[in-house]
């Protein structure tokens, strides 16, 4: 393998007399050069805009939430919820009751999640901070709501209006044939006491009351909720906790969903897409890879005749392949290194100076870590060892 290693490396590094066999060894090494930089890139890219994604879910959703599993209301008493903060890795937990209404203004109606919480939510979620007009709910005034940006622009809606109240409506339950339209809704008015912006999903979906309000809208007595939002530590065994909130709730089943299994949908969403352009740059670099097929190919046939050279001195078939199979294999770990560190450079530049915006004032989020390295490394030493496994095979015709 020495030997075949100091032959190949110096084919690799020395000129060939024919030019254009020079010209092909160049374009080939700066075609794998250009592939890795865009894969390395474009995943960063993806990667960047995976996390800056995720961070308005991870703004808005709790560390753990308990939902019930047979009906849609969770019996919570007192003694519930001191249970659960008395486990270990709970800092706070939150009552909610969280329901689809119609939002009436005047002649405008728009469907959107009312989301009624208690004086713990702050502690729970940070969505308080993200209220930039007006001021969070407060328990002294109950029928005043925190309404989404979008909710609010459609709806033509400001803060404290008094042109009209803000109705929330839904239908009543029960049998039988209703004369009456108007007495087939439940119907509760309210003014908007702030309007709060985290993305377009939740700007144009979440109202947000207190917990009396939803009561009268829902009809829910003092100890139904829709489920309990929970902060807890980083290191906090989630397995564990889980177990142990089931055994507080021995009456009721019940079902506790991570932040991930909360917006499974985003991540499944994110991670095809990214599979797809991981697979769209893979085929870009197994087309590059033709050229290195076709350099090693033109190397064997300009080196013709040292080959036959060498097996007069006693190299074997293995060991000719090898050589031409480990000079395609420089080529692919030098043009894939280069790309990988010029690639890192942009994505730094990218970083620090904001060099490509989305608009006028988001820069475009990227995002370096050591598994796109890895990916990007693995994908093309391994089919760049391919391409010259095959391309070398053909030596041992002229042997």
């Amino acid at each position: 393998m020495k030997f075949s290693y100091y032959i190949a490396k110096r084919y690799f590094l020395s000129k060939s007399k024919n030019n254009a066999i020079n010209i092909i060894s160049y374009l080939a090494l700066v075609g794998i050069f250009g592939t890795s930089l865009a894969l390395f890139v474009v995943l960063s890219a993806f990667g960047g805009l995976k996390e800056f994604s995720l961070s308005f879910a991870n703004k808005y959703d709790p560390d753990l939430k308990v939902l019930p599993l047979e009906s849609k209301r969770l019996i919570v008493t007192d003694k519930h919820l001191d249970s659960i903060l008395l486990l270990k890795g709970v800092q706070h937990a939150s009552k909610v009751i969280e329901e689809k209404t119609l939002l009436n203004f005047k002649d405008k109606n728009l469907p959107a999640v009312l989301k009624a919480v208690d004086s713990n939510y702050i502690r729970v979620n940070s969505l308080k901070s993200n209220v930039f007009l007006g001021q969070w709910l407060n328990p002294n005034y109950p029928y005043q709501v925190v309404i989404g940006n979008g909710l609010s622009r459609k709806l033509s809606i400001g803060i404290l209006d008094q042109s009209a109240y803000l109705n929330f409506v839904v239908p009543k339950p029960g049998t039988g044939q209703i004369m009456n339209p108007q007495d087939a809704f439940r119907k509760v008015p309210s003014r908007v006491r702030g309007i709060f912006g985290i993305s377009e999903e939740y700007n144009n979906t979440y109202v947000f009351s207190q917990l009396n309000l939803a009561r009268e809208l829902l009809n829910y007595q003092n100890s139904e909720y829709s489920g309990i939002e929970l902060a807890i530590d980083e290191n906090a065994d989630i397995s564990e906790l889980k177990d142990r909130i089931i055994q507080i709730f021995p009456e009721q089943s019940v079902n506790i969903k991570t932040r991930l299994q909360l917006n499974d949908e985003l991540y499944k969403m994110l991670n095809t897409e990214n599979l797809m352009v991981y697979l769209i740059s893979t085929l870009v670099l197994i087309i590059a890879l033709f050229n290195l097929i076709g350099a090693v190919i033109m190397a064997i046939i300009d080196k013709r005749e040292n080959i036959k050279t060498l097996s007069y001195l006693g190299a074997n078939v293995s060991q000719i392949n090898s050589i031409f199979f480990i000079q395609g294999l420089l080529s692919t770990a030098v043009g894939s290194i280069l790309g990988i560190i010029f690639g890192s450079i942009l994505v730094f530049l990218q970083l620090k100076y904001d060099l490509v915006y989305i608009t006028s004032s988001l820069a475009y989020p990227v995002k370096w870590n050591l598994l796109t390295l890895i990916i990007v490394l693995i994908t093309t030493l391994g089919l760049g060892t391919l391409a010259s496994k095959i391309a070398s095979s053909r030596a041992a015709k002229l042997v």
